[in-house]
């Protein structure tokens, strides 16, 4: 996938949409390959007794998927320069079934100078917010 064209983008331009889904298996997998063996990532008498309304997924699983959106339409992960999120809610995953996790991403920022263009993401699970103020920097 080639870079985007800086010179054609203009602030508001929504530079694409995707859906992410983790189910119990994904989360599983995570946790093997982070080392991140919490239970309240794989039981649900464990997340409850946390204060969740159930297992949750890994916030930095989701915070790295999600970017995803960004990178690709950049046309090269390494173009992502600064990335920053805060987490607002978790994304519960049901069992059985999987968390559907609606990503938009539009452009924030323009710099023509520095050739950098922020892209900020809206994450959502059904209707809402799970990540705020999400931003990506990437470079053209």
């Amino acid at each position: 996938m080639s870079r985007p064209d800086i010179a054609t983008l203009a602030v508001g331009d929504v530079i694409g949409t995707r859906t992410v889904t983790f189910d119990r298996a994904d989360l599983v997998r995570y946790a093997g390959a982070s080392g991140d063996f919490n239970p309240i990532h794989w039981n649900d008498k464990v997340a409850e007794s946390a204060g969740l309304p159930g297992v949750i997924a890994h916030g930095m699983l989701t915070m790295g998927t999600v970017v995803g959106l960004a990178a690709d339409w950049a046309g090269d992960p390494g173009a992502v320069v600064d990335y920053q999120t805060r987490f607002t809610k978790p994304v519960e995953v049901p069992n059985p079934g999987a968390a559907s996790i609606e990503v938009t991403g539009t452009i924030g920022v323009i710099d023509t100078a520095a050739g950098t263009v922020r892209v900020d993401l809206a994450v959502t699970v059904d209707g809402a917010k799970v990540l705020g103020r999400t931003q990506v920097l990437v470079r053209l």
